[in-house]
């Protein structure tokens, strides 16, 4: 039996929400774990669905895995196992993230291709390009990509896209290698420096953290450590968009807003108050219908692809006409789709949206492909008029913890609802 959201339309969200640590980065940090026996302890970890995904993973390879509520235990062996071919790594994208340690640690890998969000093609080359670079050879057979090296040497490694996990396994095979690793056009996220304090921590050897340069000292072999995740950028700005959406008044904490700056400058043009406090939140105060704003999504500090969502649901509320252009994953468009099944003026052509603002949207049945689709839905849901039906939510159950009783608590009136549909 399947589970579906009643969204009742016409709410106002009012009140105080706690953002824990970032999907993006946790599941990262437990795969760095891999590169030292012992017990490595995370803390601030989300409540998701995808962090006991991520622990069956590391247990395939021999690790034992302790969750307890946002604090993940994770003790390596001496021994590890090169092959990753648990059934989970079909169920989240991150878990390629093992491929990095394994390879740096063991000098071969095994890993199963990863599944995850329905949101276009999303290639391994240059994370096989990147290991080739350190002395690995790298090849897809029988579903796994399969790395094997003698040794790793340093080397210079440029990216012809800025990628989060091509940066990131690239760099967790490079702080074993032997001398120095430059990657050049590296990711910027807050989640790559995440990653690189938790390395550092750990006895790495990385400078550049934050920049398109990260420069990597080999060393011989790296500690555990203990380490807290950053707070989540991308469900902290949900929430700024839920705010400005529902013509309510959010406060937001436990996310760095800095981080946020691009998108807080957004709302503001929306006509949204926005007041930050230093690293530790921000209040968003949406008291008329928002105004248009256009959007364009690109790699960090840009704004990013996964608020692209959020960007169209606010669009489709909002008084005139907006652009969205999607630079990232061509298949995100999808959500407009379900958009339109709830009212929403919106017309695709390649990369381009245009979206024209109506004043209320309508309730129907609607589906969520991802993570990030599906909570836009819920937003649109509560400014439509009647009751929305969201099915697929366990896609919004990977990405956000206690979702509807936050939405619940700040004035929403969403229902977890278990019971089977067949769509249209």
């Amino acid at each position: 039996m399947s589970e579906h959201f009643d969204v009742h339309g016409g709410a106002r969200l009012v009140g105080e929400v706690e953002v824990v640590g970032a999907k993006n980065s946790v599941l990262k940090l437990m795969a760095a774990a891999l590169l030292a026996e012992g017990t490595t302890t995370i803390t601030n970890c989300p409540q998701i669905l995808d962090v006991p995904l991520m622990a069956d993973v590391l247990r395939s390879v021999g690790c034992e895995v302790v969750l307890d509520g946002d604090t993940a235990k994770i003790t390596t062996p001496s021994e590890l196992s090169h092959r990753a071919d648990s059934p989970a790594m079909g169920k989240l994208r991150a878990s390629v993230c093992v491929l990095g340690p394994l390879v740096g640690r063991l000098k071969r890998a095994v890993v199963a291709l990863p599944g995850g969000d329905a949101i276009g093609s999303r290639p391994l080359d240059m994370h096989q390009n990147g290991l080739r670079a350190l002395g690995a050879t790298s090849t897809i057979e029988h579903g796994c990509v399969v790395a094997k090296a003698d040794h790793l040497k340093g080397a210079q490694i440029w990216l012809d896209f800025p990628s989060v996990g091509a940066t990131e396994n690239i760099l967790m095979a490079a702080v074993l290698a032997e001398g120095t690793t430059v990657i050049d056009n590296a990711a910027r996220e807050p989640e790559i420096v995440d990653i690189c304090v938790m390395l550092n921590q750990m006895g790495a050897q990385i400078e550049g953290a934050g920049t398109s340069t990260l420069t990597v000292q080999g060393v011989t072999e790296l500690h555990p450590t203990e380490h807290r995740v950053i707070g989540d950028r991308i469900v902290g700005a949900t929430w700024a968009f839920a705010a400005a959406m529902t013509r309510g008044d959010l406060t937001v904490k436990g996310v760095n807003p800095h981080h946020l700056d691009l998108v807080l400058e957004k709302l503001r043009m929306a006509g949204a108050e926005i007041t930050t406090f230093d690293e530790s939140g921000f209040r968003v105060v949406q008291n008329d219908r928002p105004k248009a704003v256009d959007f364009v999504t690109l790699p960090y500090p840009g704004f990013a692809t996964d608020l692209q969502p959020f960007a169209v649901a606010l669009s489709a509320v909002s008084e005139g006409t907006s652009m969205i252009t999607e630079n990232v994953y061509e298949a995100r468009f999808r959500f407009i789709e379900e958009m339109v099944r709830l009212g929403a003026d919106a017309r695709t052509d390649g990369h381009h949206a245009v979206v024209r603002g109506v004043e209320k949207l309508s309730s129907a049945p609607v589906w969520a492909s991802d993570i990030r689709a599906g909570a836009g839905l819920v937003l649109a849901g509560l400014c439509a008029d009647g009751v929305t039906e969201i099915w697929d939510v366990f896609h919004i159950d990977r990405g956000y913890p206690y979702f509807v009783e936050n939405l619940n608590r700040l004035g929403a009136r969403v229902e977890r609802v278990i019971g089977a549909a067949e769509r249209a």
